[in-house]
């Protein structure tokens, strides 16, 4: 593809005075994320109450979104047990979650962009956690199909929906920071969803109901609970916040609208012009072997552990599957603030995936169970805290109506490496005669996602920042 194909394109659009004030911050030749003239401390500590305000909440979502997904993982053998449903029917099952995740996410977000978070991320949540609770009715292959079907159709737009939401609230100068707190889910979710999910299966019996069905009931009735309390707790845009100031909602509304102007005027400003952007498709296929990555270590990560440990899945190896996440926790709390502060976030999130890549390949390398398991902590490390980094550069180049049905693309299509992980994992299994094999396979495509994230320099985008305005 030319290089030119990733620049903005010139157009004869209006650039405001907003707009045009913001770009004389962007230097020339400066690989940095746009900066706002008006970041001033006063909007500062006006993004830092947001922050403060927002982030708790929409992490709660993020920790049972994340277990509600993942958490047939830790029923993988139970299940299996007790349905008779096969090594590569699960796989299916467990991936199929993503086709109709993908096929939903660009309607549902453009759905919220419209009628405002308060009442679509309600729906989602509460829709999703009755669903996932009715995983416990499923009792053979086509009822598992279903039902993981109908979860990833209610659950698509919820992730892009919150990283479209934070674009509402918070500036460019704050949101990798943002973004790594609300990544903060997915380790959450196994540092405590992985014992609960094991203390739940070792109630087995109780009730007449297996255990993992214990486990689908009471996660996803949580889920259900936390959603009616989203449509009380959430405001749609900062004008609508009873907890700011009106001179903060005003400092805050004309940041926002300035980093608006500038994306619009220089990046794709309708729905159709950024499904077919380049930039955009380029971002999408970074993101689809990022999400490879996770979900061929997820799914399978507590059976993994569990070999390690050569002990059956329950409370203890729950615990243990949480240590590799304790240390994802720590590095989605710091790498995206590093980034931020020195602006290369380019080649900070390469070099994550390079040792996220290395430490899933010295996992299965490994003859030592405990170096195994820091292996495993080096892996999981990486992929999570890339992710809060990685949004940033779709984030700064994508706005408006465009954003809303960019960052959807890029979450469903990206999704799809949900799908094809598992299922390529157990073929190359299948194929190669060892266990060992789908994780290096998984390995070279977190590499290749570290490749594809330093070309961005080269395809004529540094950090994924909308070009500057020309000069007259």
């Amino acid at each position: 593809m030319p290089r030119g194909a990733f620049r903005a394109a010139k157009t004869d659009k209006a650039v405001s005075p907003e707009s045009a004030a913001l770009a004389t911050f962007i230097p020339r030749g400066e690989h940095r994320m746009p900066t706002t003239a008006a970041a001033t401390p006063s909007l500062q500590a006006t993004t830092s109450k947001v922050i403060k305000r927002l982030l708790p909440f929409l992490l709660l979502m993020y920790i049972l979104a994340f277990l509600d997904r993942a958490n047939v993982g830790f029923a993988k053998k139970a299940f299996q047990a007790d349905t008779g449903v096969s090594d590569a029917a699960f796989a299916f099952g467990a991936s199929i979650f993503f086709l109709s995740y993908a096929l939903f996410e660009v309607p549902s977000n453009l759905i919220m962009h419209r009628i405002g978070a308060k009442v679509w991320m309600a729906r989602i949540m509460v829709t999703w956690g009755l669903i996932s609770a009715a995983m416990m009715f499923a009792h053979d292959e086509t009822t598992f199909y279903m039902l993981r079907v109908l979860l990833g159709a209610a659950e698509a737009g919820f992730f892009p929906g919150v990283i479209l939401y934070l674009t509402y609230w918070i500036p460019s100068f704050g949101r990798a920071r943002a973004m790594g707190l609300f990544y903060f889910g997915a380790p959450l979710a196994f540092i405590f969803g992985a014992p609960l999910s094991g203390l739940l299966l070792e109630l087995h019996g109780s009730g007449g109901l297996k255990g993992w069905q214990w486990m689908f009931m009471v996660e996803g009735l949580l889920a259900v609970a936390v959603g009616i309390w989203a449509y009380f707790y959430l405001d749609d845009k900062p004008q609508d916040a009873a907890w700011l100031s009106a001179a903060e909602k005003s400092e805050l509304a004309a940041a926002l609208a300035a980093e608006d102007g500038i994306k619009t005027s220089h990046g794709p400003s309708h729905v159709f012009s950024a499904l077919r952007n380049p930039r955009v498709l380029y971002f999408a296929l970074i993101y689809f072997v990022i999400q490879m990555s996770v979900y061929g270590v997820v799914f399978y990560l507590p059976t993994q552990v569990a070999g390690l440990l050569g002990k059956s899945v329950g409370f203890e190896v729950g615990l243990v599957t949480a240590i590799p996440w304790v240390c994802a926790l720590a590095a989605a709390f710091f790498l995206p603030r590093l980034a931020d502060a020195s602006g290369k976030h380019r080649p900070i999130a390469a070099a994550i995936l390079v040792v996220s890549g290395l430490g899933i390949a010295a996992s299965v390398a490994s003859p030592s169970p405990a170096l195994s398991l820091i292996a495993l902590c080096f892996g999981a490390a990486g992929f999570i805290a890339v992710q809060p980094i990685f949004w940033t550069f779709p984030t700064n180049y994508l706005g408006g109506v465009a954003a809303a049905g960019g960052i959807a693309l890029i979450n469903s299509l990206g999704a799809l490496g949900g799908f094809v992980a598992p299922n390529v994992k157990t073929w190359a299994e299948a194929s190669f005669a060892s266990p060992a094999a789908g994780l290096y396979l998984l390995a070279g495509t977190t590499l290749i996602g570290a490749c594809l994230i330093a070309a961005l320099g080269a395809l004529g985008s540094s950090d994924g920042v909308a070009a500057r305005p020309a000069r007259s």
